[in-house]
């Protein structure tokens, strides 16, 4: 039976005026269960008690599984986004990276600490479209040095969503690398189109730090090499000793050491209740909130930069007052307790479907706020 929207909306109590998902969100009672009956059992140690404790590799696999459609032995457990992106860009074998300058800094760091480390791949800044990676724009910048293309699922700054069908039918055989930390969990995307998809799962999982997931086509698991593979990454059944066998073949290569159970378990809890929603009743969800945050925004005439195209956008609008009425507005919201990100001069605003009335009525009031003591 899938769990009902407003049951899952339930399960969290965020404060009122918490508009900053696309920087960390806050996890509901099922993490939080998840969380402490672990613990538990961890505080209560005995011979025997801990093996479900440790246990937890294939419940991340069928979580990951469940919500991007990639095989479960296609997926690796990662305890953030840049490592799994570190993993991905070390491991081009050769050729040039199309990426833009303009991505989360994971992204570019992993592209130029893998070409000056190795000295194997050069990045190659993609000119964008006023910040947006279109299909278009890949492709017009496209040749036969380009070997791979990093994009981020939905930009940091502009709420932009790729259309990553697009651009793969646009890159034909290139690897295609997704940094899906930014929509992972509310955007129904056809992630098996791509050969590498990386996501943390503290922004719109729910599920904390130190949570995350690398998925690999069975072609990037040919053609990348795993640099940095630990005594987790080999087909060994037992830890080698006095050895060091070769990675293992396929995904299981990419790990480095054993991971944090208890991490593991939060961020499967997590997925595992996202998938009884579903991805698609969770986007379509958010997407009547956000189209009420832009409401909000012209009934005051603030300034939008980030797309009202519904098909183009995910959970992130951008505001951007003129540039001397900033800090009145930012503190317009911090009076009225609303929590956003402001970063270079636009306020970022990021609601989830568990945002409430109260929290849109406290949006209004910044809003009314700033509207009365600002001059033009």
């Amino acid at each position: 039976m899938p769990l009902p929207l407003d049951d899952f909306r339930s399960r969290f109590d965020e404060e009122p005026g918490y508009f900053d998902f696309a920087s960390v969100g806050p996890p509901g009672d099922t993490v939080l269960s998840e969380a402490l009956a672990q613990n538990t059992l961890l505080s209560r140690a005995r011979f025997g008690s801990l093996d479900g404790v440790r246990d937890q590799r294939d419940r991340v696999r069928d979580a990951v599984a469940s919500v991007t459609g990639f095989r479960r032995d296609q997926i690796v457990f990662q305890p953030n986004t840049s490592i799994g992106l570190m993993h991905a860009l070390f491991g081009v074998t050769g050729g040039e990276v199309l990426l833009s300058a303009g991505e989360f800094p994971s992204l570019p760091f992993a592209a130029v600490r893998a070409e000056q480390a190795l000295k194997v791949i050069q990045p190659r800044w993609l000119e964008t479209d006023h910040g947006r990676v279109t299909p278009a724009v890949v492709r017009d910048q496209l040749d036969d040095s380009v070997t791979a293309v990093a994009v981020s699922l939905v930009d940091f700054r502009t709420g932009h969503a790729a259309d990553i069908d697009g651009i793969r039918q646009v890159i034909g055989n290139r690897l295609l690398i997704v940094d899906a930390i930014q929509g992972f969990g509310v955007v129904d995307a056809p992630f098996t189109v791509a050969d590498v998809v990386v996501s943390g799962g503290q922004k719109w999982i729910r599920s904390g730090w130190g949570t995350g997931f690398m998925a690999m086509s069975d072609r990037a698991a040919e053609q990348l090499i795993p640099v940095f593979s630990g005594f987790t990454g080999t087909d060994q059944d037992e830890l080698p000793l006095d050895e060091v066998p070769d990675p293992a073949r396929g995904v299981d290569a990419y790990s480095v050491s054993n991971p944090d159970p208890i991490a593991m378990a939060r961020f499967a809890a997590a997925l595992e209740e996202i998938a009884e929603v579903g991805v698609a009743e969770i986007q379509t969800a958010l997407a009547d909130v956000v189209e009420q945050v832009i409401g909000l925004a012209d009934e005051f005439g603030m300034p939008l930069i980030s797309t009202r195209d519904v098909a183009e956008r995910a959970g992130i609008v951008v505001l951007e007052p003129p540039v001397d009425q900033l800090n009145l507005f930012v503190a317009s919201l911090h009076n009225q307790g609303v929590t956003a990100t402001v970063r270079s001069g636009a306020v970022r605003i990021s609601p989830h479907v568990t945002t409430t009335r109260e929290s849109l009525d406290m949006l209004k009031a910044a809003l009314v706020s700033y509207a009365s003591a600002a001059t033009y």
